[in-house]
């Protein structure tokens, strides 16, 4: 077993998502993964501050980013030594970082770049592990979107049972962005961005100062604005074809302009049916059954009961029940693409991210000691087994 630590800063930029888990390669086509434990860890308030007043539609000068990507590395490599110490009992063999994202440069439907912040030499100099960090580039540069990544572990997780099942399972992140993998018998895997889920309700709760509307109890008391989400329905973005992306250089404070009149809990009602709506047309677009969803907005039981509603007859879930934390689940994606780099195997999914075939993604830096990697494996893997309850 290799024991591999993941890390990832979320578009909400809540905090550091760290997890620990030991993986292997079992057989000729399958990835073993047992969770060892994940966990959260704020953002320096400052840092999350400076990184919010950087996103667009904001400028940021050369020197701001330097000082931003230092401070991202540095808060990372102190996650990255909790990590190690309190979820995998002082040992990791390799480290993963998503990183933070910054900016995803998406034109005419295209993405063209993508910068994610939290310069990886300060995790290695911090752990001495090697970490793999900088994993969208590569699939952006061979066509794709670079996101959603979770695509390649969702389609690996969830083939089995779509195929036992005899109809899709689609499985749904409920992060700053919403985003769904369909995973069909027989099918390729579909991933794409369907839309805002926590970044939008984010901006509206910090108008009565809130970091964000806990437990939608803002939420819960307002009255949906039909005009209003009419207006944000028609944004062009919800009936593009995938493949597509999207993030906080779209759906940021000025898209709410406008709408100072509407009382906050109006305007979180609102904003709540409207991912609901958005996530399940999307999914209802593809014959889900099966919905198995994570990320943060699964603590919101206002958004998860709206779409519960709008989902019906398909069945919604969490990925708690099926092994893997809903909170911790792209920590321990992370966890698994640095792995699957680690070994060699190309780690994207083409058919969701739109890049022109499979690769080889990020970048590795050393740790303390030479760089010994395994033999590369010249077979893919298609399947991945959860062994255990992660906690």
């Amino acid at each position: 077993m290799t024991r591999v630590l993941g890390l990832i800063s979320g578009t909400s930029m809540d905090g550091i998502d760290v997890a620990a888990a030991d993986l292997r390669v079992s057989g000729d086509d399958a990835v073993e993964l047992v969770p060892l434990g994940s966990t959260e860890l704020p953002l320096p308030q400052g840092l999350r501050d400076r990184l919010l007043a950087a996103l667009p539609p904001r400028q940021c000068t050369a020197a701001e980013l330097c000082e931003l990507d230092t401070g991202v590395g540095q808060a990372f490599a102190e996650a990255a030594v909790h990590g190690i110490a309190q979820l995998a009992g002082g040992r990791a063999d390799l480290i993963c970082s998503l990183g933070q994202t910054i900016y995803h440069w998406v034109e005419a439907g295209r993405c063209l770049g993508t910068l994610q912040l939290g310069q990886p030499a300060w995790i290695a100099e911090a752990t001495g592990r090697p970490v793999v960090a900088d994993l969208r580039a590569r699939d952006v540069a061979a066509g794709g979107h670079g996101a959603p990544l979770v695509g390649a572990l969702d389609a690996m997780w969830l083939s089995e049972q779509a195929h036992r099942d005899g109809h899709p399972w689609i499985a749904l992140n409920l992060g700053g962005i919403a985003n769904i993998t369909v995973v069909a018998p027989g099918c390729p895997p579909l991933a794409y961005d369907t839309g805002p889920a926590n970044a939008l309700l984010d901006l509206a709760a910090r108008r009565v100062g809130l970091h964000r509307d806990d437990n939608g109890e803002l939420a819960v008391t307002g009255t949906i604005d039909i005009a209003l989400l009419d207006r944000l329905l028609a944004d062009p973005y919800y009936a593009a074809p995938p493949p597509k992306s999207t993030g906080k250089e779209h759906f940021h404070g000025d898209y709410l302009a406008g709408t100072e009149s509407v009382s906050v809990p109006d305007l979180l009602a609102t904003l709540v049916e409207l991912t609901a709506i958005t996530v399940a047309q999307a999914c209802r677009a593809h014959g889900a059954h099966r919905v198995v969803a994570s990320g943060g907005g699964v603590r919101n039981p206002v958004l998860m009961a709206a779409l519960s509603r709008h989902l019906a007859p398909a069945e919604l879930t969490t990925s708690d029940k099926l092994g893997l934390p809903s909170d911790g689940k792209e920590a321990y994606l992370s966890a698994l693409l640095g792995f699957l780099t680690w070994c060699g195997i190309p780690a994207n999914a083409p058919s969701a991210t739109g890049a022109s075939g499979p690769r080889l993604l990020g970048s590795i830096t050393p740790g303390l000691l030479s760089l010994r990697l395994p033999p590369p494996r010249t077979r893919p893997v298609t399947r991945l087994r959860v062994l255990g309850q992660g906690r």
